[in-house]
This record gives C-alpha cells, sequence and structure tokens, in this order.
C-alpha cells in the first residue's frame, strides 16, 4: 500500500512535519503553490534565553507575492549567516549541538541559495538524514494536474501510484473526499499526537520551534521525541 503526502515546504520547519513525512512512502513538496507572506515558507522559530526568536529568510516581491513558491527568490546572502550565528549563539551549550554543528553550518555558510524551495529542500534533506527517515521527497513539478484544489491533489497521488493520501488536518475545509474514493484512493487525516517534553534550553518547555531543537538536545533520541507515528506503528505490529 503506498502512501503520499503533498506538503508545501517550510524553512527548517517544526518536528510534525517531520513525524509526517516519515509516515508516508513518498513526500511532495507542493512548491508548484502560490508563495504566501508571513507564512512557515522562509521562517521558523528558535528558542532563546529572551524568547522564541523569528528566523526569517528575505525573498523578492514578484507581483505582490504572487508567485509560485518554487519560483521565489531569496534576497541577498547575508541572512545566512544570521541565521548561523543565531543558532550557534542559543545552541552551543545544548548536549549534542556539536555533533551536528559542522554540517549545518557548511549548509549555511558554504552553499548559496538561488530559490527558497532549494533551501528548503537541501535542510529537509539534510534533517530527515540526521532523523533517520527514508521516504522518497520529491516536487510537485515533477507531475502534471489541472485546476481546482482537490483535482491538482488527486492528479499527483493518480500519477504516483497512491493507495492512501495522508492530509494534514487544515485540509478539511477544502478536500472532496468523495472526489478522492471515486478514483479509488483512500484520504487519511494526519493527527499530530502529543509529543513528549525532553530537555530543553532556556526556561519554560515549549513545541513549537524548528526541528532543529530536537536534534540538538536529544542527538540519537530525537526519532523519540519526532517520529513518534512510526515508533506507534512498531508498537501495534508488536
Amino acid at each position: 500500500m503506498t502512501r503520499v503526502a503533498i506538503v508545501q515546504s517550510n524553512y527548517i520547519p517544526w518536528k510534525g512535519y517531520f513525524d509526517l513525512l516519515d509516515s508516508v512512502d513518498e513526500f511532495v513538496l507542493y512548491d508548484t503553490a502560490q508563495y504566501t507572506r508571513r507564512d512557515w515558507r522562509n521562517r521558523n522559530q528558535i528558542k532563546t534565553p529572551h524568547g522564541p526568536q523569528w528566523l526569517t529568510v528575505p525573498v523578492q516581491a514578484k507581483g505582490q507575492y504572487l508567485q509560485a513558491i518554487r519560483d521565489t527568490r531569496i534576497d541577498g546572502t547575508g541572512w545566512a549567516a544570521a541565521h548561523w550565528r543565531a543558532i550557534h549563539q542559543n545552541y552551543a551549550r545544548a548536549a549534542y549541538f556539536a555533533d551536528f554543528a559542522h554540517e549545518l553550518r557548511a549548509l549555511y555558510l558554504d552553499r548559496r541559495y538561488v530559490y527558497l524551495s532549494e533551501l528548503n529542500a537541501e535542510l529537509l534533506g539534510w534533517v530527515a538524514g540526521q532523523l533517520g527517515t527514508s521516504t522518497r521527497v520529491t516536487s510537485s513539478a515533477d507531475y502534471a494536474f489541472g485546476d481546482g484544489r482537490s483535482e491538482r491533489l488527486l492528479d499527483i497521488c493518480r500519477q504516483a501510484g497512491a493507495d492512501v493520501y495522508v492530509s494534514g488536518p487544515a485540509a478539511r475545509d477544502y478536500l472532496d473526499e468523495a472526489m478522492f474514493a471515486a478514483a479509488g484512493i483512500g484520504v487519511e487525516w494526519f493527527e499530530y499526537p502529543e509529543y513528549p517534553d525532553y530537555p530543553q534550553l532556556w526556561g519554560e518547555f515549549t513545541h513549537q520551534v524548528t526541528v532543529l531543537d530536537v536534534l540538538f538536545n536529544c542527538g540519537p533520541a530525537a526519532p523519540d521525541h519526532a517520529l513518534l507515528n512510526r515508533h506507534q506503528a512498531l508498537h501495534h505490529a508488536g
């Protein structure tokens, strides 16, 4: 049974994003969708002694931001050093920061990214590797599809050979489940579980930060805190 999810790319997203990724066979980055401002496409939060801090990748405006995510260009290069400096300053004391610092630093300082999608995909692949997930990641640009929100998703699922489309809960407002059923494709709604707390720097615990927080604080145990659907599936199988 082939399970497929279709989700817009985010900048160093929270752990739930990777939990969804790990729960499917193919994860399609839906970056042919329109770019949205003040969203997770180009920003996320880290934890600091002064509370959560936004890290925002500057992007170029094009037609009032009407361009697709994949056509959104990064504005300048100075942001990369600033983001790495903020990450280093606020996580250098984390138990496992040193285990990841060299590779992550290189992704920020030794690379030049033109498009936001390129940056997001590169960081997503790196984090997925650290978490040990082997889900195939593709792009919606590799597929042909027509108009209509549900129709586009269904076309991608058909071409990907999906038996089940796994969707985030936000799509309940518009997804036409009957259309999928008529095509012989089931719809499964992904529910984010209650993730366990872990030793975290800087005061009161919060889950609403980048997945890097889990990696730096938990190291080898990060999958136990981020990939709960995998562990629940193994538990039920056992």
